[in-house]
């Protein structure tokens, strides 16, 4: 009569040890958690202490390394001269009397692309900013070119791409922390499930995020307008400009890296209103 084999009690056969995976899952959420409240930096222009994954150096050599490849995927520099040059004339003014005379560690240069299909202005980490053509060309007044490039601006003033980097890495690190936890040999899907889960969690938290950075930058891009002697106001009209190239339509705000214009419109207003209490002065430059 052959006798049963049974395993130990509360271990199961083959080494599986869920308290093994548990306790591994938790040391890599612990890392990912140090590795991002650890991160904090003090920025060099607002003072504000942040948590980014790169220093200011290795921001604009990322920035001056990932220019052409940008630059390449939206059909190179336009072969525009004059257009290049109000490009940079606009933004060296808002860079000038922006920031008052202040020493900026950011060498800002600014870049117009050939794509006339893709109405879009963007911004590098350590100062490298672009717009295509096919924004550039819808645009009607230098106010509202100053609207967009003082937005790209704070973007990279407020080092939202270093910040946002140090928020990647702290969600793959807590979705690489789950999938070890709930691993299971004998349901190798519910580590899967459990990781999309938290992933899909990471992914709109990064963008709500993103949303927020948007309205900072649209407050920026009203401060350095006005401080440069152009009309805030244009900034309205970029966002209707930026509304009325998308149709009208896109997805729901609530899952947009970006704040619907009509929102933003409000409270670019409303930035505008406490700026000038009694009104916009008339001699500023539409």
């Amino acid at each position: 009569m052959a006798l049963s084999r049974r395993s130990p009690a509360g271990l199961r056969p083959h080494g599986r040890l869920p308290g093994a995976r548990s306790f591994v899952g938790f040391l890599i959420a612990v890392v990912a958690l140090m590795g991002y409240f650890f991160s904090r930096s003090t920025n060099p222009i607002t003072g504000q202490s942040q948590h980014v994954a790169l220093s200011v150096d290795q921001e604009i050599a990322l920035g001056l390394q990932s220019a052409p490849e940008m630059a390449r995927q939206f059909g190179g520099e336009l072969p525009d001269p004059a257009a290049q040059d109000l490009v940079d004339r606009v933004g060296r003014r808002l860079l000038e009397r922006g920031f008052e005379g202040a020493t900026l560690p950011y060498p800002f240069e600014f870049h117009l692309l050939a794509d006339d299909k893709v109405v879009n202005a963007f911004a590098l980490p350590g100062g490298q900013i672009f717009i295509t053509s096919a924004l550039f060309s819808r645009l009607e007044t230098e106010g509202q070119l100053a609207g967009v490039l003082g937005h790209e601006i704070g973007h990279v003033v407020e080092r939202h791409s270093a910040q946002h980097m140090a928020k990647a890495r702290l969600t793959q690190g807590l979705v690489g922390a789950i999938a070890v936890g709930a691993s299971d040999a004998e349901n190798p899907s519910a580590g899967l499930t459990a990781a999309m889960i938290a992933q899909a969690v990471g992914s709109v938290i990064n963008m709500k995020y993103g949303r927020d950075d948007e309205l900072e930058s649209d407050e920026w891009g009203v401060k350095l307008m006005a401080r440069a002697g152009y009309d805030p106001r244009a900034q309205v009209r970029v966002m209707e400009i930026l509304s009325e190239a998308g149709g009208g339509a896109g997805a729901p705000e609530f899952l947009s890296t970006h704040p619907d214009p009509g929102n933003r419109i409000e409270r670019i207003r409303s930035l505008i209103g406490a700026m000038f209490p009694a009104g916009v002065p008339p001699e500023l430059q539409p």
